[in-house]
């Protein structure tokens, strides 16, 4: 069994794939609010575009973990979907007008049910038992940086050589990571599914007299936290940094004739909240292996998060910086803790289904979680929604610390 230095070596088809298939969805979160004429679409409709890929994936998530439950070679179904991405994003290519793009979204929302769902299923089962957390950090790692990248490249490539181009471009990227995993030789998946994480599974599902499995409070909390922090930290924060920004600073940051603009300010922190998630899920999940206290690492990241978004709410330019730091180390932390202890809280045949109700709730966060923040922004102001965002998190590191106390802390 390969240690801990191997993930990377065994993961970077897998993450190479996932990162590259984010180009064309990038692309367009990057581009689209200002090139709707290119697309064929008024700017009204831009956010139906950008948000309807999330909405779908609440009824795809499901289904495809129930899938990807039942196969025998999990790679299959992967290579499936990263094909559905790819064709994705020619059709974003391709089209003109709003109701062909739908469709591109639609079917990308599909394709990422699978490629998400099933990655980070595909991870766990190939992980040792004891570095589990150790693997998945690496995994998220992909998935930061792919949406990283994929937004710098689309903006860029759009403004060289035009949208469709650059589209196109993306589509090629996909396919490329596409072929990576058809080319990496197949490797001895890992059957973790020992006393320790058979305990635990027992408890994440129990069986009701109906022959239906029951999911576990000790589930339900976990995806509690990966809904939560989707819906402050991928819905509210992203989604109004801009404004928090300009409260905070105005029109930028200014020095004698030399000036940033708030906009500038504005995609600056946005990468950086990308690049800190990027370090901290790594190194959430390697420090979960090491103490073997998942429960109580994702309750310190939730604790972080609500410091996050606390000083959000605080003017002035260091508790932005500190604010949006904190909070997109939280987000990071989250999501590799929250998909590790799906993992120790799965046996047999739970793993996907698992692992779809928590990206299920991660998806309904985050497509909730700008809509709600705009709806309540006339009423209640931005640093009453920031507060409110602050007291959420709280509350959810409640939940964990009772489930941290009435479960076993020392999963596999």
């Amino acid at each position: 069994m390969p240690g801990r230095t191997s993930a990377f070596y065994a993961l970077w088809p897998i993450g190479l794939a996932t990162a590259l298939s984010l180009t064309g969805d990038a692309t367009l979160y990057a581009v689209l609010p200002t090139h709707p004429a290119d697309a064929g679409i008024v700017l009204g409709s831009v956010g139906l575009i950008l948000s309807i890929n999330r909405f779908i994936r609440l009824a795809t998530n499901a289904p495809a973990g129930w899938l990807y439950d039942r196969l025998a070679d999990r790679r299959l179904l992967f290579l499936g979907a990263l094909s559905l991405g790819v064709l994705s994003t020619a059709v974003y290519a391709l089209s003109a007008g709003l109701l062909p793009l739908l469709l591109g979204r639609l079917l990308w929302g599909l394709a990422w049910s699978g490629i998400w769902v099933g990655g980070n299923a595909i991870v766990l089962q190939m992980a040792p038992a004891r570095a589990r957390g150790h693997w998945v950090g690496i995994y998220q790692l992909w998935f930061f940086l792919g949406s990283a990248l994929g937004t710098f490249l689309g903006g860029v490539l759009t403004d060289a050589v035009g949208y469709r181009q650059a589209l196109w471009i993306g589509a090629s990227l996909s396919a490329a990571g596409l072929l990576a995993v058809v080319l990496a030789p197949s490797r001895q998946l890992y059957d973790n599914h020992d006393s320790l994480a058979l305990r635990a599974g027992s408890a994440s599902r129990r069986v009701s007299t109906t022959g239906r499995a029951a999911i576990s409070p000790a589930l339900w909390a976990v995806a509690l936290a990966q809904g939560v922090n989707r819906l402050l930290v991928a819905g509210v924060l992203a989604a109004t940094l801009g404004l928090v920004v300009q409260q905070s600073l105005g029109t930028g940051l200014h020095w004698g004739d030399w000036q940033i603009g708030a906009a500038s300010v504005t995609g600056g922190l946005l990468t950086a909240r990308t690049l800190v998630s990027l370090v901290g899920a790594p190194v959430a999940g390697t420090l979960s292996d090491r103490l073997s206290r998942h429960w109580e690492l994702l309750t310190i990241s939730l604790l972080l998060g609500a410091l996050g978004m606390g000083l959000l709410a605080v003017p002035g330019g260091l508790a932005l910086l500190a604010g949006t730091i904190a909070g997109a180390a939280a987000g990071g932390s989250i999501q590799a803790l929250t998909t590790t202890l799906a993992g120790s809280l799965s046996a047999g045949r739970t793993q996907g289904q698992n692992l779809g109700l928590l990206y299920t709730a991660g998806d309904l966060g985050s497509a909730v979680g700008p809509l709600a923040a705009y709806a309540l922004l006339p009423i209640t102001g931005l640093p009453a929604i920031y507060l409110g965002c602050a007291l959420l998190m709280l509350a959810v590191a409640g939940c964990t610390v009772i489930m941290s106390k009435a479960t076993d802390s020392k999963l596999g």
